[in-house]
């Protein structure tokens, strides 16, 4: 099943959909997943990433993985994208409209769940073929027993040394992230839902890369969800 959904409709439960993020001062998509609709309405997106999913991710243009180059020089090094497949256990994606995070749901093998993953992110704009954004580098691990951290706080500083974040937008994920910490506490939606508890449909198939993945992506003027 392909998305079909415009001007403010929503995807049924099954459609395979893409969550891309553009790559930061810039206006390519460098991180793509096909992914398929668990819920869509006016307070949620879910959305569940396969394991084995085809996915694209940056990659330096020397051949580095993103992640073993030194920190100094990770954001200013020339970069691609290549293919790839989302490895170990899936992962269930849940955005409220106009909310700076998406909450990640991850698992170990046999579905014993490890912990919830708060990624600080531009609001999602929704297009026909899935959702939009642009990742802050900042994130937050949540634990079952109600405790946090914060995570990539290092990238986050080296983010805005290299130029990709202004200090007026790094004010703002820093709010957002007060305000995602302050949800936290408060124990509620997501965390409460008992989302971890949840299963993907044995009948769904894994999505493949379509064609366009990497059509122009859409930026806030438009729906965010």
């Amino acid at each position: 099943m392909t998305a079909t959904e415009a001007n403010g409709r929503h995807w049924a439960p099954g459609t395979q959909i893409l969550w891309r993020y553009r790559e930061n001062a810039g206006n390519r998509v460098h991180i793509c997943r096909p992914v398929t609709v668990v819920q869509d309405t006016d307070e949620l997106l879910a959305a569940w990433l396969a394991p084995d999913t085809p996915c694209v991710r940056p990659m330096l243009a020397d051949g580095t993985p993103v992640n073993h180059e030194p920190l100094a020089t990770r954001y200013t090094k020339p970069r691609t994208v290549v293919r790839d497949r989302w490895y170990g256990m899936g992962v269930l994606k849940l955005a409220r409209p106009g909310e700076p995070w998406s909450v990640w749901l991850w698992w170990e093998r046999g579905w014993r769940f490890q912990n919830w993953y708060v990624n600080l992110e531009e609001p999602r704009t929704r297009w026909a073929g899935g959702v939009d954004s642009e990742d802050h580098f900042l994130d937050i691990d949540v634990y079952p027993d109600h405790s946090w951290r914060w995570r990539d706080e290092d990238e986050f500083a080296q983010a805005q040394r290299d130029g990709l974040m202004g200090p007026a937008q790094a004010r703002r994920v820093r709010e957002a992230g007060r305000a995602a910490v302050e949800a936290i506490s408060a124990w509620g939606a997501p965390y409460s839902e008992g989302w971890e508890r949840w299963r993907p449909d044995p009948g769904w198939t894994v999505p493949e890369l379509p064609e366009g993945w990497d059509r122009a992506p859409v930026r806030a003027e438009a729906t965010a969800s």
